[in-house]
């Protein structure tokens, strides 16, 4: 009896995967795609990324039941939500912390490509396909934060949207575009909800799926940043790789749990943190008439709001801050190096990757201040070395000197 039914259930796979290859993609993705042997800590942020999305679509659905997008209604609804509603709160913290966990996990995720070379050939559409999800990510997470209608909500909205109208000959238009109203007011409520739950996310996951595609055709790169490609036995089979399922499954499952961990000890005990995930003015209902002491955006967008302020004229500041995400989209172009990964890099590029990480920090920090002389002085000076680590990465990655790269992955 056991042997007929599972002989049925056989019958029943092959009948499927014939007129549905679910078989193939398991094997084309999973257990026949060769990852790889020496992946490290570094290699955990990319499904963390997966993960942190997913939990933000989910917790979204179920903020959308009882959240209702009018000037007049839409604070009180959260309040709603967070008082009323079964596990209400839980959902709404899950989502506001799970915001900046997201933009963690994408800067580590980032940094990592930096540390490797990730964004090198064969990667550049990898990496260009990354940084459109980076960009949309900053989309999605802005008109998000317009959603709870409190101040900091509000005015937040009307200095970004402002900062449009420093286009030359359309900025004025721009704006009154964006906002679909002269002020900040219940039809950008409106057209801000309806991109944040469907046109973004939309897009978010086509991303997401590209991303994936074209890092499964060029395969992942590694720490030695070698191609692992390149030796194979044969079978095909790369003498470097193991398969991505069981190996990194049952790794990232790890990673997984450590991850929620944290995330849950940051929802119960901390989802405020501080003003950091949520500040203390988005907690007040949002008045027109009443302009908050200190207006700053969230921490994540906190550095290239820094380089906006760190410029006297308003237009050549939004240049300043398109430029400083424009870069990164060049970074496969801009280094000239003949090593990949920083194991084998130099002392150029290590210093200069340095500077880098302290002056992303130090904007990080200068974009949630008040705009003192002395705030906008070092505003200036981490800018200058921001914008030098990518415009002069062509003269010392090809200066710096390099160490001799192995022929086969180094497992440390």
């Amino acid at each position: 009896m056991f042997e007929k039914i599972t002989h049925r259930l056989v019958d029943l796979r092959d009948w499927a995967d014939e007129r549905f290859p679910v078989m193939e993609f398991w094997q084309a993705h999973l257990s026949k795609y060769y990852a790889p042997k020496n992946f490290n800590f570094w290699y955990y942020f990319g499904s963390l990324a997966m993960l942190v999305l997913v939990i933000q679509i989910l917790t979204g659905i179920f903020l959308t039941m009882n959240y209702k997008p009018t000037a007049g209604t839409a604070f009180a609804s959260v309040e709603y939500i967070m008082r009323d509603v079964n596990w209400g709160w839980l959902i709404r913290y899950m989502h506001s912390t799970g915001a900046s966990f997201f933009f963690v996990v994408i800067y580590l995720h980032m940094f990592r490509a930096l540390l490797y070379g990730s964004y090198r050939g064969p990667r550049e559409l990898l990496w260009l396909f990354g940084m459109f999800l980076f960009v949309l990510l900053m989309a999605e997470a802005f008109m998000g934060y317009l959603l709870p209608w409190g101040q900091m909500s509000f005015w937040g909205a009307q200095v970004i949207i402002s900062l449009f109208g420093a286009i030359p000959y359309i900025g004025d238009d721009l704006s009154l575009w964006i906002r679909g109203d002269y002020v900040v007011a219940d039809a950008t409520l409106n057209r801000f909800f309806a991109f944040h739950v469907i046109a973004v996310p939309l897009l978010l996951i086509g991303l997401v799926m590209f991303h994936l595609i074209a890092l499964h055709s060029v395969g992942s790169n590694n720490p030695d940043g070698i191609e692992i490609k390149k030796l194979k036995d044969e079978n095909g089979v790369p003498l470097d790789g193991i398969p991505f399922h069981p190996y990194y499954t049952v790794k990232d499952i790890v990673g997984v749990v450590a991850f929620l961990m944290v995330f849950a000890t940051v929802i119960f005990y901390a989802p405020e943190m501080g003003g950091w995930f949520l500040e203390k003015d988005n907690f007040v209902p949002a008045d027109p008439l009443k302009t908050p002491e200190h207006i700053a955006p969230l921490w994540y967008f906190t550095p290239f709001y820094a380089i906006l302020r760190a410029v006297p004229d308003k237009f050549l500041g939004v240049v300043a801050m398109g430029a400083a995400i424009v870069m990164l989209f060049l970074l496969p172009w801009l280094d000239r190096s003949p090593v990949k990964s920083i194991r084998y890099r130099g002392i150029w590029f290590k210093s200069a990757l340095t500077v880098f990480v302290v002056s992303f920090i130090g904007l990080a920090y200068l974009g949630t201040v008040p705009a003192t002389p002395v705030a906008t002085l070092f505003s200036r000076v981490f800018s200058i070395l921001y914008f030098a680590f990518f415009l002069l990465m062509p003269f010392y990655s090809r200066w710096d000197k390099t160490k001799p790269v192995p022929e086969r992955v180094t497992v440390k």
